[in-house]
């Protein structure tokens, strides 16, 4: 199984420099290129602070200036947010000036938030169809000389400009969590990505289903990899993992909010949540982030992603977002490459 790291800028307060965060963006992008780790992901954000990212090729460009040999994958491009044609040139430009380098995730998107303010009207079945339509048309565009007559979109013999440096392209990874998309990902020969969220192993076993039940279905294409992205906290301690639940826990408590849209928004930045929000939570709470999230000594985390890898998941992804002050993710990141990495070598 092999080891990637999943991050983003994430600003929470007014009084954060965003270039400061940048640089420690790049700075956990080098350590895990140092430590060995097999890619980076960054994804697609627009008018949210929580998670500034508003494109992703721009950010794995400059990561691979400051990198020697991970790869980089989009984790994730909004697909109803990108024409085929535009999306098809800049992921091949993108792979010719990494040296071939890009991975290229896929998803429909998840907040209503951008939704409204990007595609105005669309809601998450459209932006699926969308998808659908926009994976196919990117991969025949790097062919060549395909027309598209869809229900989104439209244009006439075209060959993506430039063409990918890779053979046939980046891989492309979808974003799967029902068994429709599971079974799309196979059938258009793609790889996937699941993420359990703040569910525990009963989902991450649950996800492994689907992915299995889709390659049966689909027997005569080649099985693709998947991968398992979630939360993860390496702690030096017991204190430090009942810190690390603790805000863990409030990281979930304002992803909810986002992804509800039904808080205001000033400048970016979602209106506070109060202590008693935080406590009140119907179903989050510091408990159940120690539980299902992999927050652990290092031991510990060994032994909850063995069982990922007796899943037969192909990468795990450890993402770091969590709002934390960046020295405690660069600590975390740094425990989980000297003594969790090592037991899988």
């Amino acid at each position: 199984m092999k080891f990637s790291l999943f991050a983003h800028m994430e600003r929470i307060s007014p009084e954060q420099d965003q270039k400061q965060l940048y640089d420690e963006f790049i700075q956990l992008c080098k350590i895990a290129d140092d430590g060995g780790m097999h890619a980076v992901w960054t994804g697609e954000h627009h008018g949210m602070n929580f998670t500034i990212a508003p494109n992703p090729f721009l950010s794995l460009i400059d990561v691979a200036r400051h990198t020697r040999s991970v790869r980089l994958g989009t984790g994730t491009v909004i697909a109803p947010f990108w024409h085929p044609i535009r999306l098809a040139g800049e992921a091949a430009m993108t792979d010719i000036i990494t040296d071939g380098r890009l991975d290229l995730g896929i998803a429909r998107g998840a907040y209503s938030y951008e939704y409204e303010r990007m595609m105005p009207g669309m809601d998450a079945w459209e932006a699926g169809q969308r998808m659908r339509e926009l994976v196919p048309a990117v991969k025949q565009l790097w062919q060549g000389d395909y027309a598209h007559d869809g229900e989104f979109h439209q244009f006439p013999k075209t060959t993506s400009s430039p063409l990918p440096l890779q053979p046939g392209g980046p891989p492309i990874w979808v974003a799967a969590r029902d068994p429709n998309s599971h079974e799309f990902a196979v059938r258009s020969g793609c790889n996937v990505q699941v993420t359990p969220l703040w569910n525990g192993d009963d989902e991450v076993i649950d996800l492994m289903a689907k992915f299995n039940a889709a390659c049966a279905k689909y027997p005569d294409m080649p099985r693709p990899k998947i991968m398992l992205l979630r939360h993860t906290y390496v702690a030096e301690d017991q204190n430090d993992v009942k810190q690390a639940a603790i805000e863990l826990n409030r990281f979930y408590c304002y992803f909810g909010a986002w992804f509800m849209n039904k808080r205001d928004v000033t400048h970016g930045l979602i209106a506070p949540l109060s202590d008693a929000e935080v406590a009140e939570h119907p179903f989050y709470s510091p408990q159940n982030m120690e539980r299902d999230l992999v927050i652990g000594t290092a031991d510990t985390v060994v032994d909850r992603l063995r069982r990922c890898e007796e899943l037969g998941y192909d990468e795990y992804s450890f993402w770091i977002d969590s709002s934390m002050p960046f020295e405690r993710k660069k600590a975390s990141l740094e425990r989980f490459i000297k003594d969790v990495m090592p037991a899988f070598q």
